[in-house]
């Protein structure tokens, strides 16, 4: 296997480099020993790896190139509620609560949306988005986080002080 001398400088560097990832180094060895002529089992033994997994990357090298050398994408589970579901949730919660309750619950907050979106959210979706983002609804109660209070405008001149 011929490599250029731009991309054998670039792996020499990934290899040596203190920063670089175990799995990138592993790779960048892969394909250096490849490039000075070892066979596929005597690398795989060098490295103490399976015969497969070198063939693997110096495949996906020999295919792709360098950027054969990264993971490939994973496609994991598709998101299911985009950013406009998660603002809707977000001012929900730090909206004033529905007049009988004193703050917003979880499955008071997915009602909501699903009337006002059209799209329903189960409760424990909604608990999972606001501690991703470390939001208590049950803790916003004060007037100077509602600014839907109708004199949140005249009031929060006076209730907030300068720094110092």
């Amino acid at each position: 296997m011929a490599i250029d001398s731009q991309v054998r400088e670039r792996l020499v560097r990934t290899v040596a480099s203190a920063k670089s990832e175990v799995r990138a180094v592993l790779r960048a060895r892969i394909i250096l020993a490849a490039a000075d002529g070892l066979a596929n089992g005597a690398i795989a033994r060098e490295m103490e790896v399976r015969v497969n997994t070198v063939r693997k990357w110096r495949g996906r090298f020999a295919a792709l190139g360098p950027d054969g050398l990264r993971d490939a994408e994973r496609s994991g589970r598709p998101k299911i509620y985009g950013p406009e579901v998660c603002v809707a949730i977000v001012a929900t919660a730090t909206s004033m609560s529905p007049h009988p309750e004193a703050t917003w619950s979880h499955r008071a907050v997915a009602q909501h949306v699903a009337d006002a979106r059209l799209v329903s959210v189960s409760a424990s979706q909604v608990g999972r988005i606001l501690a991703g983002l470390d939001l208590k609804p049950h803790k916003v109660r004060g007037w100077l986080t509602r600014r839907d209070t109708p004199d949140f405008w005249q009031r929060a001149p006076r209730g907030v002080r300068p720094l110092p």
